[in-house]
């Protein structure tokens, strides 16, 4: 591929699609570069570092993330907003499995000041999506908190061979899905304790 229009956009892109292939520790300055068959020297005109190049591909990666899984729940509510949700994250954890790695680094804040979009739409989607079940703060924080934990956790696991039973998975995503949906609609109510202090850190 020919040196002329490089570009940071073609440069993290390439890397992203590495990245899903060959994992995101096998993303390099290098093995970019190879791909454009060009020196290493190349690609520090449109990136800094490789700490940089993965933090562009978490960005990137964060965008396409959201971008699905607003088009999935758009009209919807409730139970069948939040099966669309969950369809959407999962399958994008498993088709893009570098993108969705990039997506768990922790970003400077900085970076997220300046490029917020994505951010401010997954946080948009997720909380209106939980307002739905009549949730409030603190419950609207516990609850994002809960349906991270039970989505990262059942795709790393499904993406690395880690349920050994012979049980459908896909069953089982979708029963701890209806559970979730039920668990919503039943939230346990807050006790005094619950109420976080005014020096409490934000989530």
């Amino acid at each position: 591929m020919a040196r002329a229009g490089l570009s940071a956009q073609r440069v993290t892109l390439a890397a992203a699609d590495l990245a899903d292939t060959a994992g995101l520790d096998g993303v390099t300055i290098s093995a970019v570069a190879r791909g454009f068959g060009v020196k290493d020297a190349s690609l520090y005109s449109h990136v800094r570092n490789l700490q940089d190049l993965r933090h562009r591909i978490a960005l990137l990666a964060a965008g396409e993330l959201v971008d699905r899984i607003g088009a999935a729940v758009a009209g919807r509510s409730g139970r069948d907003a939040l099966l669309a949700f969950a369809d959407a994250y999962r399958a994008y954890a498993l088709t893009h499995p570098g993108r969705y790695a990039a997506t768990q680094l922790p970003l400077p804040p900085e970076l997220v000041t300046a490029d917020p979009v994505a951010f401010r739409r997954t946080y948009e989607l997720t909380y209106g999506m939980l307002r739905g079940y009549g949730l409030s703060e603190p419950d609207l924080t516990d609850a994002v908190r809960l349906l991270r934990s039970t989505f990262h956790g059942f795709v790393s696991l499904e993406a690395t061979g880690g349920f050994g039973h012979p049980r459908d998975v896909e069953l089982s995503w979708r029963r701890s899905v209806e559970a979730l949906h039920v668990l919503l609609e039943h939230w346990p109510a807050a006790t005094p304790g619950d109420t976080p202090r005014e020096d409490t850190p934000a989530p």
